[in-house]
């Protein structure tokens, strides 16, 4: 696979199979991922990957415990109305696959929920660093996820972000072990194979046109 096929055939995945992620695997992939571009190479990413018994021991604990107040705030573009209809976009697609009216609140809900058990995957990876990072190195994780998720593919495998992670920070910290002052949680991805029957992961997406988003200057 080339880098054009991993970034195209790359989505975000909420209905997996299965099928158990080897330690081989995922460690090849972890290891490639260390030469992400970092900004004054302060490598700024820290991460735990968590499958089997422990990772079905933290989801029961995430559920359990129930959300808390989000490290971040992931929702502030939706305040103008372009980005707005971007993710309007997205979720009329998804919850149309799956079937769920709009005005179904108690079945979205639902469908939300299952970001507690990171939609079946059979490993997670749960991405932190220290709070004295800022803006620039926040960019810098942001590249080593991408990065993360285009060698997943190529190994044939999937996955799907999950800053919705970020509402449990304070219950994944306790489980992993980490001091909450020194640490800001930021996200889950979760890892495994798509169901390639499960309508949630084949609907259509939309990309903004590219004229909107890039300008080309001074070329012939």
């Amino acid at each position: 696979m080339n880098v054009t096929e991993a970034v195209t055939t790359r989505r975000s995945i909420r209905a997996f199979l299965d099928t158990p992620v080897d330690l081989a695997t995922i460690t090849r992939v972890m290891d490639k991922a260390r030469w992400a571009a970092s900004g004054c190479n302060y490598q700024p990413w820290e991460a735990s990957i968590v499958t089997g018994q422990p990772l079905k021991d933290l989801q029961a604990k995430i559920i359990a415990n129930g959300p808390g107040a989000a490290e971040y705030d992931w929702a502030a573009p939706g305040q103008e109305e372009a980005y707005k209809a971007r993710l309007d976009g997205v979720s009329a697609g998804m919850f149309g696959a799956m079937g769920i009216a709009r005005d179904d609140g108690a079945g979205r809900m639902a469908a939300m929920a299952k970001n507690t058990t990171s939609f079946d995957a059979p490993a997670v990876l749960f991405v932190y660093f220290p709070r004295l990072m800022k803006e620039p190195q926040w960019s810098d994780v942001g590249m080593w996820l991408q990065t993360v998720a285009l060698l997943v593919r190529e190994e044939g495998l999937d996955s799907c972000f999950q800053e919705f992670m970020a509402l449990y920070a304070n219950t994944i910290r306790e489980f992993l072990g980490l001091d909450h002052e020194r640490y800001m949680f930021f996200c889950g991805m979760a890892i495994g194979t798509r169901d390639p029957d499960a309508p949630v992961n084949n609907f259509e997406r939309q990309r903004v046109p590219l004229g909107e988003q890039v300008k080309f200057i001074g070329f012939e």
